[in-house]
C-alpha cells in the first residue's frame, strides 16, 4: 500500500516507442497527489535559477520506477499537466494580451502517434526539396539535457550567436541517407539542409510527435489563432510570488 494517495496516468505515447524491457512501455506512471512538500520544491529558488524546477517537482511525484531521461518530452508536457490537476483542480487561469482566460486542463487533448517499428523510437523523413532520405527520433528529457549543456557552451563561445534549432536538429537526426557517422551527419545539417527542408521537417515532426495539446484559441478583432498556453511555476502556484 502506497503512503500517499496516486493515480495512474496515461502517456500520450501510450509506451510504443518505448523498448518493451523499459517501464514506460506500459503506456501508464503512477503519479503521487501534490503536498505541501512539492510546494517546497516550486518554490526553491535554486532550482528556479537553473531551470529545473518543474523536473524536480516530477520526480518526487512519480512513484513509477523508471528512468526520468528516458522519458519523452510530449509524455513529459501530460505529465505537468496531470500533476497540476492533482494539486490545484483542472481549472487554469491566466492572461495573455492583457486578457484572463480560464481553461479546462481535464478536457486538452492528447496528440497521438503511430510508430513504423513498436518499441523503437526511429523514424523516417524524406526532405521534400532535396529528396535525401534522413532517418531520425524523438528527442526525451536526456538529450534536452545534452542540447542544454551543448548550448550553455556554445553561449560562452559567442553569446550572440547561439545555433539552438540546428544543435537540436544534430540530436534528432541519426542517420541521412545511409550515413550515421556523428560528424558526417553534424557536417549535413551545417552545410547542405536546405532552409525549405528543416521547415519541412520541423512541421512533419509536430504532427507525429506523442504530446498533450497545450494551446488554446484566441480570438481578436476577426482573427483566430492557436496560442501556447504559459507552462512554468505559476502554472502550479500563480499566486506564490516568484
Amino acid at each position: 500500500m502506497n503512503e500517499f494517495p496516486t493515480e495512474i496516468i496515461e502517456l500520450p505515447s501510450k509506451g510504443i516507442v518505448y523498448p518493451e524491457s523499459n517501464p514506460l512501455s506500459s503506456g501508464k506512471i503512477e503519479m503521487k497527489y501534490m503536498t505541501a512538500f512539492h510546494e517546497d520544491i516550486l518554490t526553491n529558488q535554486n532550482y528556479i535559477k537553473q531551470n529545473i524546477v518543474l523536473d524536480k517537482l516530477l520526480q518526487s511525484l512519480i512513484v513509477s520506477k523508471i528512468n526520468y531521461n528516458d522519458l519523452l518530452l510530449g509524455d513529459k508536457n501530460a505529465l505537468l499537466v496531470a500533476a497540476r490537476i492533482l494539486g490545484y483542480g483542472k481549472d487554469y487561469t491566466f492572461k495573455y494580451n492583457n486578457q484572463e482566460f480560464t481553461i479546462d486542463l481535464s478536457k486538452l487533448e492528447p496528440k497521438l502517434i503511430d510508430v513504423p517499428t513498436k518499441g523503437k523510437n526511429e523514424f523516417k523523413f524524406t526532405l521534400p526539396k532535396s529528396g535525401v532520405d534522413i532517418t531520425f527520433k524523438l528527442l526525451t528529457i536526456g538529450d534536452e539535457q545534452k542540447i542544454n549543456q551543448e548550448l550553455e557552451g556554445l553561449k560562452k563561445i559567442n553569446k550572440n550567436n547561439v545555433p539552438e534549432l540546428s544543435t537540436r536538429l544534430k540530436y534528432m537526426i541519426t542517420a541521412v541517407g545511409d550515413k550515421t557517422d556523428a560528424k558526417e551527419i553534424r557536417n549535413f545539417i551545417d552545410n547542405h539542409f536546405l532552409a525549405m527542408d528543416t521547415r519541412a521537417f520541423r512541421e512533419y515532426i509536430k504532427k507525429i510527435n506523442p504530446n498533450i495539446d497545450l494551446t488554446f484559441t484566441y480570438e481578436e478583432d476577426g482573427l483566430v489563432e492557436k496560442v501556447d498556453i504559459p507552462i512554468g511555476v505559476d502554472f502550479f502556484w500563480p499566486d506564490a510570488g516568484i
